[in-house]
């Protein structure tokens, strides 16, 4: 087995958060290797101006990372899940999918008040089309505002008042020990998170035997269970991050849960399907379920967004 491992990040809090806990419990569980950081720049971080969405969705913040994982200048990639694509480049995998942080989207406000509470045209601040979307289905009199930065400067914002409220992913909060600023938490019967939302991605490349075996030591059964349900979706559904869409897994006892969404960037139209799936068959499952939405109506609202996007 290889004597040292460098781990492939990105340089935000919560990406230096997320590599330095896979490198402490790689440690705690083989305390003989010794493990190294690498930070990485992706084009995500260098876009601070604009909504991902206008720039290429999913993959902004994990190409540059896994060709150094492909050159073999980093040995692990470690990204958060809802990052990935639905397809991976030749030669790599998903070697490894630990327990799942909390997860759902939750709610900041500025005076306490819940999603439900708010007057007409009150700002909510979110830089994603899945939430906005969601939020403005059950709520099309508030204002959405684009938002960019990372945690610490969208708080500020808030505080700033330039938003009277900002949705994040409670994941990171907990992660980074700020979950008491959280006012509310939105599950899945309000809002669909996103694919892998809460889940962490180790990346490896297909053939390092020396790595498989540490990663079967990381991997957690039923976080993987569900994130390959929900990604199966995605990949079926040809999503990313510019198009409304989302899909939740949830084990209930022998089987899993999916709840999947596609909904129009105005929110008015929303299409919202659930399928139970023995565990066993999660993947074929997760496929089915972006068949039963887009017949459902699902394919007319993403033909119309892709018109929009010529």
């Amino acid at each position: 087995m290889k004597k040292n491992i460098c781990i492939g990040t990105r340089g935000s809090q919560l990406a230096l958060w997320q590599a330095n806990f896979i490198k402490s419990e790689i440690e705690r569980l083989f305390p003989d290797l010794i493990v190294e950081l690498k930070i990485i720049k992706t084009t995500g971080d260098m876009i601070t101006d604009r909504p991902l969405a206008m720039v290429g969705g999913k993959g902004l913040f994990v190409k540059e990372i896994e060709t150094a994982l492909l050159n073999n200048d980093i040995d692990i990639a470690v990204h958060s899940m809802k990052d990935m694509p639905g397809e991976l480049p030749c030669g790599l995998i998903i070697g490894a999918i630990p327990e799942r942080e909390n997860p759902f989207d939750v709610l900041i406000s500025k005076d306490n008040s819940l999603l439900a509470d708010y007057k007409k045209g009150a700002k909510i601040g979110t830089s994603s089309l899945r939430r906005a979307s969601q939020i403005k289905h059950i709520r099309p009199d508030v204002e959405i505002e684009s938002i960019r930065g990372n945690l610490d400067t969208r708080i500020k914002k808030l505080k700033a008042g330039d938003y009277d409220a900002i949705v994040l992913a409670a994941a990171g909060l907990c992660r980074l020990g700020q979950d008491s600023a959280i006012t509310e938490y939105l599950d899945e019967t309000i809002m669909i998170p996103a694919v892998g939302q809460g889940a962490l991605c180790i990346e490896t490349r297909d053939n390092d035997d020396d790595i498989a075996a540490i990663m079967k030591k990381l991997d957690h059964r039923d976080t993987r269970i569900c994130v390959t349900g929900e990604r199966a979706f995605l990949k079926q559904i040809e999503g990313s991050c510019h198009i409304p869409v989302a899909c939740f897994g949830k084990i209930k006892g022998h089987d899993v849960l999916l709840t999947a969404v596609v909904a129009s960037e105005d929110g008015k139209e929303l299409i919202k399907e659930h399928f139970l799936s023995p565990i066993n068959k999660v993947e074929p499952s997760g496929q089915a379920l972006a068949v039963k939405v887009l017949e459902k109506g699902g394919k007319k609202i993403l033909e119309q967004l892709n018109a929009n996007d010529r």
